[in-house]
């Protein structure tokens, strides 16, 4: 028997035609129109009816709930649109919250929305339960096995969270620890598939976690093992001047053996060489080559990569498949879908390209109406092949938030506090499915950390 919510959806109202025989354009009116029906259905739908419009969601080019807001986008209605994600908690969820209100941060959490505030508290209180000691872990289950262990994204976003938060001291004793015990005696960072980008943005959080905290519990410790990888980042530089400038390298763990000439990569190194002389210079420090000299050598790539940007992005503002790197590669099908370079460039190219700040805003802006308007995205959450991939979100927040895009930042924000958690103990697993959320890999620490590393700018 099928059943009542699934004959409405096919054979409701005249206006109201099948969604399964619907075009794409056509069904994204239909959800404009009719949005809180057509979102609700899976609360309303059999198991077969859910999948089918599983089956939809993966067919639209557009966000159906982005749809639903002509303005600010609302937290309480966005949580009421679907069932919430459900599976197992990373760690006990009583101490987990135990925790969480006894943290004390400067300044106090109040973003407006008590979810929202508990998902930060939340998110800050897994960084002690997921590192061992000091010792960083990207998550739990697979992501606990110790070749996860130096993934730099993981002491990235706590160093992030917990300097922006007033927790300075305790970021610092983590980024000790790991430049001490991840960088190797040429500057190489020991992990298994480190990308250029995440060189840089070390470089960064360095500057960062000085310009929140100061040099107190890290810097003089610090100072070698990130002057080794400036000297390497400005070698492999170096190389690179003799064609186009551009430095090739591993995009991302995952495709560790696709290296190439990517464009966060190189907008990531020049921002932290950058980042590098100015903190060299604020603390009077003498690295192995001169700020002055290192401050010219991030203009002069930064100033590459626009330029091979630029030469390499189709003329046509509206053509979505925005390359990520030098080399070519034929134009996909469709953006997500498969795990292929399109959805790694929707879920991680582009929003470090984004986040880089290299970017002029007309640039930039093409990033994100290729998210929107070739299916980049699901009540804000990243969508990767068949499913929802949010961990490097936070990049693509900061890139919203420079451009003055609220809106936009808020949905994504909302739509990941509201649905790549785990209901009740928020748990934020690596990868989650469409609604009705299951999790698809284990929890990781810097998804946890979106909510705690965006919020912020709210306050």
């Amino acid at each position: 028997m099928i059943d009542r919510a699934r004959m409405m959806l096919l054979h409701g109202k005249p206006r109201w035609t099948a969604t399964i025989a619907c075009r794409r354009r056509d069904f994204l009116k239909q959800c404009t129109v009719f949005g809180p029906a057509m979102l609700l259905a899976p609360r309303l739908l059999s198991s077969e009816g859910t999948n089918r419009i599983r089956e939809d969601w993966l067919k639209m080019q557009y966000d159906p709930v982005r749809a639903l807001f002509s303005g600010p986008p609302d937290l309480d209605r966005i949580l009421g649109l679907y069932p919430r994600t459900t599976g197992e908690p990373a760690f006990d969820p009583a101490e987990m919250e135990k925790k969480a209100q006894a943290l004390r941060t400067h300044p106090a959490i109040a973003t407006g929305h008590a979810f929202l505030d508990r998902s930060v508290r939340v998110g800050l209180a897994h960084i002690d339960a997921t590192f061992q000691g000091d010792h960083p872990k990207y998550g739990v289950g697979t992501y606990a096995q110790p070749i996860h262990d130096g993934f730099p994204p993981t002491i990235i976003a706590a160093v992030d969270a917990l300097s922006a938060w007033g927790m300075g001291s305790r970021a610092a004793q983590l980024f000790q620890y790991w430049l001490a015990h991840f960088v190797n005696e040429h500057g190489t960072i020991r992990y298994y598939g480190p990308s250029l980008s995440e060189y840089g943005q070390l470089l960064h959080t360095a500057a960062l976690l000085e310009e929140r905290h100061g040099p107190e519990g890290w810097w003089p410790g610090g100072f070698e093992p990130l002057d080794r990888m400036a000297e390497l980042l400005l070698a492999l530089r170096a190389k690179a001047v003799s064609e186009d400038g551009l430095i090739a390298g591993v995009p991302e763990a995952d495709t560790r053996k696709d290296t190439g000439k990517f464009f966060h990569n190189n907008a990531w190194v020049a921002k932290g060489l950058r980042r590098w002389a100015d903190l060299c210079e604020r603390r009077a420090a003498t690295p192995s080559t001169t700020p002055g000299t290192v401050r010219k050598v991030a203009a002069a790539l930064g100033a590459d990569t626009l330029r091979a940007i630029q030469r390499t992005w189709p003329s046509d503002p509206k053509d979505w498949w925005l390359l990520p790197r030098v080399e070519p590669l034929p134009k996909p099908a469709r953006l997500t879908g498969a795990w292929d370079v399109a959805s790694y460039t929707n879920y991680r190219y582009w929003p470090e390209l984004l986040s880089s700040g290299l970017l002029p805003r007309e640039l930039a802006e093409r990033i994100v109406e290729a998210r929107l308007s070739a299916g980049g995205q699901f009540c804000g959450m990243t969508r990767f092949a068949d499913h929802l991939d949010d961990w490097p979100l936070a990049e693509y927040l900061f890139g919203l938030w420079s451009l003055g895009r609220k809106h936009d930042f808020l949905l994504s924000l909302y739509g990941h506090v509201a649905y790549h958690q785990a209901e009740g103990h928020l748990t934020a697993y690596e990868q989650v499915s469409f609604p009705p959320g299951r999790k698809r890999a284990d929890y990781c620490l810097p998804c946890q950390l979106v909510a705690a590393r965006a919020a912020r700018l709210l306050q």
